[in-house]
This record gives structure tokens, sequence and C-alpha cells, in this order.
């Protein structure tokens, strides 16, 4: 017992040597790495499928590092993604006939990971990458003339068309995914480095709930003349100011704010620029 004691002590003041601990910040631009399909784009003669990733986009991350030694290290990031935007359906076909929705991402996110340094100014990064917050944000504007069960259901005549705009946020289950990076490391001075890296993220997020957040809708008939218009305290018949998104729904089912899970796509590949400060090793290193 006494014996493992002064081993565990020797292999600590080891660490203790050469241990030092830096931050930094970056930021930087991300694509999508594996597109999946968001949405369908649709005109007079034929409907194609959109691809993209909710992970492309601007990000920025603060990072502490610790370094066990000259080698090894860990460190724990923080980040925000502001995602660009992906296209869910765009239709162009009439003049009321017209639709554009859009999604895009809002997230904070964190990630835990080895550090690994090849040599001075090389180093590598491995580990666990979480979403601890955010939304994706659905905008939808669309101009489109009524079709026959809905002029019938709503007492319209033909040639009735309506104008709507609505925002409507997406909420996802928790993810785990992974990160790896590569980067090169210029020193400054003792105490500051500039440097750039490649990063992948490997992540998917899997729909929780929604909310509708903004909502506009006019009603006009045939002439221009408008003869309604609903708003976030009056939704029209077709729209839930919440959704569900479960894994299984019955055929008798007739609840139209429980929807089917589907899972999203954050994956992405990118390219950042920061700065590093690294605070001075310990005493025992100087000596």
């Amino acid at each position: 017992m006494k014996q493992s004691i002064i081993i565990l002590t020797a292999l600590l003041l080891s660490t203790a040597s050469y241990a030092q601990f830096q931050i930094s910040a970056s930021g930087g631009y991300a694509i999508g790495s594996a597109g999946m399909k968001t949405g369908e784009i649709t005109n007079a003669t034929e409907t194609e499928n959109a691809y993209g990733s909710y992970g492309e986009g601007f990000n920025g991350q603060i990072r502490g590092t610790y370094f066990f030694n000259d080698t090894f290290g860990a460190d724990l990031s923080l980040g925000y993604l502001h995602g660009s935007d992906q296209t869910v359906r765009e239709v162009n076909i009439a003049d009321f006939n017209e639709t554009e929705a859009i999604a895009r991402a809002r997230a904070f996110g964190a990630a835990i990971s080895l550090v690994y340094k090849f040599n001075n100014n090389v180093y590598g990064r491995l580990g666990a990458l979480v979403k601890l917050g955010g939304k994706t944000e659905a905008v939808v504007s669309s101009n489109a003339l009524f079709t026959p069960d809905e002029l019938s259901e709503n007492l319209l005549p033909q040639g009735s068309n309506y104008e709507v705009d609505y925002v409507e946020d997406f909420h996802g289950q928790f993810p785990l995914g992974f990160v790896a990076a590569i980067g090169y490391e210029y020193p400054l001075n003792d105490n500051f480095s500039v440097f750039a890296e490649a990063e992948y993220y490997g992540i998917s997020l899997k729909r929780k709930d929604s909310e509708i957040t903004e909502f506009n809708m006019d009603v006009f008939l045939p002439d221009g003349t408008q003869v309604a218009n609903y708003n976030l305290d009056n939704l029209p018949p077709g729209y839930n100011r919440t959704t569900t998104y479960v894994d299984d729904i019955s055929n008798t089912n007739t609840d139209s704010s429980k929807e089917l899970a589907v899972k999203v796509p954050y994956s992405s590949f990118g390219i950042n620029f920061g700065i590093t400060y690294k605070f001075k090793k310990s005493s025992s290193d100087n000596m």
C-alpha cells in the first residue's frame, strides 16, 4: 500500500511539472459534410430535392485546454452556431401558387476532447459533442389559391386565395455526436499564439416538439377583397400552435398536433481561425 502511494505521488508530481493551462477563442464557417434531404423545389415542369445540413453556417467557440505533459491534454469548449438558410419547400408555379419555406439553426453546444500534439505546431483533437440548447427556426411565406375542398369547407367562391407568413421553432431531443479536428498553431510570444484548424462535427438531431411563434394569414376573394385575417391567437384549421413528435402514431389518430419524429442533419466540415493565451507552466517546470 505504501509503495502504491509513493508511485501515485510520483506520477502526480511528474504531471504537475508539465501542467499547462490555456484558453482560446475562435470563429469560422462550416459547410454540410454529408448533405441529407431538407426539402423540395417545385416549378411548372419538375420537382427536385434540396440537400443540406443545419450545421452549415458561422460559428464561434471558447475553449479551455489543460495539458498533462508536452504531448497530451484535454479541453472543454463552448460554441454557438448561426446556421445558414436551408430550403424546406420552394414552389413557383403561378401568381397564386408561390411558397418559400426555409429553416436555419440557432444552437449552443459543448464538446470535451482529448488533445494530442504531434510537434510544437501541429495538434489534433478528438472528442464527444452535445447540443446544450437552441432551436431550428422555420420561416414560411406562401401565396396560394384555395383547393376545391378548402373552398367548400370555408364557403368561398372559386378563385379565392390567401397569403400566410409564419415562424415555427423546432426543438430536439438531447443528442450525442463526435468532433475531430487537426490544426496548426503559430506562437507570437511566450503567452500568445494564433491558429487555424479544420474541424468535423458528426451529429444528428431528433425532433421533440415545435411551436408557432409568429403567424399572419389574410384571406381574399377573387376581386381582391379581404374577408378574413388569422393570427397567433386565432389560428385557422390545419395549423397547430404546438406539435409533438413521436415514434409511433395510431392509424386511427385524429390529433393533428402529433406527428412522426424525424432526424435532421447537423454534421459539418469547417475551418476555424483563432487566438490562444497560454498561462505560465507550474513553477517546478522552470526550476
